[in-house]
């Protein structure tokens, strides 16, 4: 009952009837929710200090119509209806709302041809247009935390927030900054029952930076649950983001939880709040200074015997909000009845309305809070940056809504530890580089390697011939030109691209990848050709031709990937970790080339040289070549080590430096040693040089040899045919008479037939008497075989084989009369 006579009481002083002066009223609708009824002891300075006012303020008197929302949707909207229904035709609509019923009203403003000026935070401009309020909105305790963050460089995060209307909206607006200033949030937690739970997870996900946005009455309860996880000290910084002006209250939720733990636990934490009084010592368009109204209205509360509001100060200022935009509309409708030929001009029509709607946009005075001006329909003012230190909040910087600039006085902050928290733990990234004893050791044998072939490759070019030996010096050229290559890929390999100019270390790669495969195919595919020729012992017409068409088949194939996906300098993070103090490790990284589809080229070109190397290990098996193995063996024993040791670049470089320059001292020796060794052995310089001649027409020797071979052959079939043809020919029976001399002459006479068979059966079969006879037949041709094959063996045949020929007749010089046939 007293609750009511007292609103009455308030009620009564707002709608004064009996003015000194004559003062037009102007009906506006105050719409007051439960909390807003400690706000009417502001509100009714408001008015007094408004009736003291020179025109045109002092001319114009407010008349609030009471309408209590409930904080439910449906009785809000009831309620305003019949108040628009029953009139008068108020011009504005005064006062906040519950956050559950506030987006309800301000998106059914502009359908009810409405403006409202309040002093409760809003979230969405897109829903409320018409909808103008005092107090900063959330919106900008988001940007304030935002800057706070990138202030201390906090880049990750972690989000608690209480379940609520405007918690709601407020959250998902802090998720679109905090996903467009690129900060990561490690776990989104929405404050339950079991308060501890939520900040356990928090704590399992190692988040060090605490974003909560919480009421003011959950504050210490979460607090308390802090302290028993120990999510404090100098590891952990709690940034609290409220709309309201009460600043730090700690409460101890539960006896568990007692004063000094709660102080322990936001100990260093910082507050984002709204200020709630100006800076200013100077008077502002009340005649009021922020201090003098705070003795005024603390006078008045005192009076009244109610509670002060945390936002008293916003009430005040969005009364004279209205009432200086309601007087310019009201001036402006007399000015325009006064000269319009109608005099009947209403003063709430739709141009006082528009009219209403751009004298609160262009508003701009001082007032208790600071200065009153709106920025797309937002409050310009500061958002002050407050820091619990020795049981008192400490401000220590603002943030300004209008210039969106954070000032933070670093020499008022205090932390737990020797300076912020940091976000995560430190790594100290260390790269490794290549040792320079290794690199100078193996850049002093890869320039001996690179003399020797350039004192090698002289002596090749100064001694050239015309002829056949023309296209084997061309791969040996081709074989030093590879040697020269792989040799500077050596020297290429221990450089150090981080002191380089920025576009160098992606030359550098591809000039790496470049020198090392087209010395590898340089290398092997002239070896490979040497093979094939005495593999297949015929000339290869173009072996230099072969030779150019592998490199360019090689250098179509790099070319691709060179431009396609150009290799580039990657880092490439080692696993071991060395903890060097607290929160810091370090780092090891070892920097190597790579491109975005690096496994598809590898597998390209290790496939192309991998089929490459196969066929020439088969080729080079079949004629004992020994270069072409050796040449396999330190190339795939190269890449290995390359693969395996990329953690460690001096080990990488020794590793294949070692193979390559091994492999190509070897090539050299192997080649080119024999030649120089004669020479200082004493032979005569013209002896060399025959040898020379000779060893460089093999290949051309062994093919005229391979072609008379050839034609050797086709004679001697030649040679058989005739042979068979005349031992199937008729002749006469053999006869033997003694001569004079004591020796028998042979004589045919009948015709011998040489037959696998008789295909007459009516034919009587051959008598072993008969000359003809298969006996007789195998005789002579045991005779004749032997001379014929010794034609198709130049080096005779040996004893083992000479079995094979036997003799089953034999001609007795003493025995008379014909021959007869064994039996």
């Amino acid at each position: 009952m007293e609750e009511v006579l007292r609103l009455l009481l308030i009620c009564g002083l707002l709608v004064d009837l009996v003015p000194a002066q004559v003062r037009h009223p102007l009906p506006v609708l105050w719409m007051m929710p439960g909390g807003d009824r400690l706000l009417a002891p502001a509100v009714q300075l408001a008015l007094q200090d408004l009736k003291r006012q020179p025109a045109p303020l002092g001319n114009y008197e407010i008349q609030l119509q009471l309408l209590d929302s409930q904080c439910d949707p449906a009785e809000s909207l009831k309620a305003l209806f019949d108040a628009l229904w029953a009139g008068p035709d108020y011009l504005l609509l005064f006062g906040g709302a519950c956050p559950s019923v506030t987006p309800l009203i301000a998106r059914s403003l502009p359908a009810l041809n409405l403006l409202q000026v309040s002093f409760s935070a809003s979230s969405n401009r897109k829903w409320n247009g018409n909808l103008f309020s005092t107090l900063p909105s959330d919106r900008a305790l988001n940007q304030a935390t935002v800057k706070l963050l990138q202030r201390f460089r906090w880049t990750r995060v972690g989000v608690i927030t209480q379940e609520g209307p405007r918690l709601s909206e407020m959250k998902k607006d802090l998720s679109r900054q905090l996903l467009k200033a690129d900060v990561q949030v490690v776990v989104w937690e929405s404050l339950s029952e079991d308060i501890c739970s939520s900040l356990r997870r928090l704590k399992e996900q190692d988040v060090r930076i605490v974003i909560g946005q919480l009421e003011e009455e959950s504050v210490s309860s979460v607090l308390c649950c802090a302290y028993r996880l120990n999510l404090l000290g100098a590891r952990h910084q709690w940034v609290v983001v409220d709309g309201g002006t009460a600043g730090w209250r700690l409460e101890g939720p539960d006896p568990d939880c007692t004063a000094s733990s709660l102080l322990s636990a936001a100990g260093g934490s910082i507050r984002l709040q709204t200020r709630a009084l100006g800076n200013t010592e100077n008077p502002g368009i009340s005649g009021r200074t922020p201090q003098d109204y705070q003795d005024s209205y603390l006078r008045q509360v005192i009076q009244d015997g109610s509670k002060v509001s945390p936002l008293h100060a916003f009430a005040y200022d969005a009364v004279w909000l209205a009432a200086r935009a309601l007087s310019q509309v009201m001036e402006a409708a007399k000015l325009q009845e006064k000269y319009s030929s109608q005099r009947n001009v209403s003063a709430t029509g739709e141009d006082v309305r528009k009219t209403l709607l751009e004298a609160l946009k262009e508003t701009h005075f001082e007032g208790v809070t600071g200065p009153v001006m709106f920025r797309n329909g937002e409050r310009m003012t500061a958002i002050e940056v407050i820091q619990l230190q020795s049981s008192r909040g400490m401000l220590v910087g603002d943030y300004n809504t209008s210039t969106q600039q954070l000032r933070v006085l670093n020499q008022l902050l205090r932390f737990s530890g020797p300076g912020p928290a940091r976000d995560r733990t430190l790594v100290l990234v260390q790269r490794l580089h290549v040792s320079f004893l290794v690199y100078g050791t193996l850049s002093s044998a890869a320039a001996g390697t690179i003399f020797i072939t350039l004192t090698v490759l002289f002596l090749t070019v100064f001694r050239r011939k015309q002829g056949p030996a023309v296209q084997d010096q061309l791969l040996q050229l081709g074989l030093l030109l590879g040697l020269l290559l792989a040799s500077s890929c050596v020297l290429l390999s221990g450089l150090d691209q981080a002191s380089w100019a920025p576009w160098t270390p992606e030359l550098l790669c591809s000039v790496r990848l470049w020198a090392g495969s087209l010395g590898l195919t340089g290398i092997f595919s002239v070896l490979f050709l040497r093979s094939w020729r005495l593999h297949a012992l015929c000339s290869v017409r173009r072996p230099a031709g072969c030779a150019l068409l592998l490199l360019l088949l090689d250098a179509l194939l790099l070319g691709c990937w060179t431009l396609l996906d150009p290799l580039r300098p990657e880092p490439l993070q080692l696993r071991p970790q060395d903890q060097v103090i607290q929160d810091q490790v370090v780092q090891l990284v070892s920097e190597c080339c790579g491109s975005s589809n690096m496994q598809l080229w590898l597998a390209a070109v290790c496939g192309y040289k991998a089929a490459l190397l196969s066929l020439g290990c088969l080729v080079a098996w079949s004629v004992r070549a020994l270069g072409v193995f050796v040449v396999a063996a330190f190339s795939v024993s190269a890449l290995l080590g390359s693969l395996l040791t990329a953690h460690n670049p001096s080990v990488q470089l020794c590793l294949t430096g070692v193979l390559v320059l091994c492999c190509n001292l070897f090539i050299l020796s192997w080649l080119f040693g024999p030649k120089f060794l004669r020479r200082r052995g004493g032979e005569p310089q013209q002896a060399a040089v025959r040898e020379d001649e000779d060893e460089d027409e093999e290949g051309p020797r062994l093919s005229r040899l391979n072609q008379q071979m050839k034609t050797r052959c086709a004679q001697l079939d030649s040679e058989m045919e005739n042979i068979s043809l005349m031992l199937c020919e008729t002749c006469r029976p053999m006869t033997m008479r003694r001569d004079t001399g004591g020796l028998r002459s042979v004589t045919w006479s009948h015709v011998a037939q040489v037959c696998p068979e008789d295909r007459n059966p009516e034919r009587e079969p051959l008598s072993p008497d008969s000359i003809n006879s298969p006996e007789h037949v195998r005789r002579r041709l045991s005779v004749q075989l032997p001379i014929l094959h010794l034609e198709y063996l130049p080096g005779g045949v040996s004893a083992s084989s000479s079995g094979l020929f036997t003799m089953t007749t034999s001609l007795s010089p003493d025995a008379d009369g014909p021959i007869a046939p064994q039996q």
